[in-house]
């Protein structure tokens, strides 16, 4: 059993994984961020028709975080019906590079949300794009 504050992430990406939109893949997937001071931030996939507009439960979970102003994101956690758990797609890992680089990714399948695998971000994506900062 993962420990508390773990199985309470995981928890919360399994919830809004209940509020998922994918009407066109059912694959249904919930993410949700944890903050330095323990706060939960929750998204969940949402599909459009036009494909290229579908929007991954990792990237929603970031926005919304970052919208809200909540930039000390410490670590993600992805539940999805498949085995091993959804690994963050390519957008995903680059956004989470960006806004949340030294945060811990896990991963669980919903069925078996006592079996949690556990990735950083820099290993993610060894060799993020990051530009020089605008002057």
């Amino acid at each position: 059993m993962p420990r508390p504050d773990l199985h309470a992430l995981i928890q919360a990406a399994a919830r809004a994984r209940q509020h998922a939109v994918a009407p066109y893949s059912h694959f249904r997937v919930g993410a949700a961020l944890r903050t330095r001071h323990g706060e939960i931030i929750t998204g969940a996939n949402v599909e459009s028709a036009s494909y290229g507009l579908t929007c991954c439960a990792e990237r929603v979970a970031l926005f919304k975080a970052l919208s809200e102003g909540r930039h000390d994101l410490t670590a993600l956690a992805v539940v999805a019906r498949t085995a091993g758990g959804a690994m963050p797609c390519g957008a995903c890992r680059q956004l989470l590079a960006e806004y949340a680089p030294r945060a811990r990714v896990y991963v669980a399948d919903s069925n078996h949300l006592d079996r949690v695998r556990t990735f950083r971000v820099a290993d993610l994506l060894p060799a993020a794009f990051k530009p020089a900062a605008l002057g």
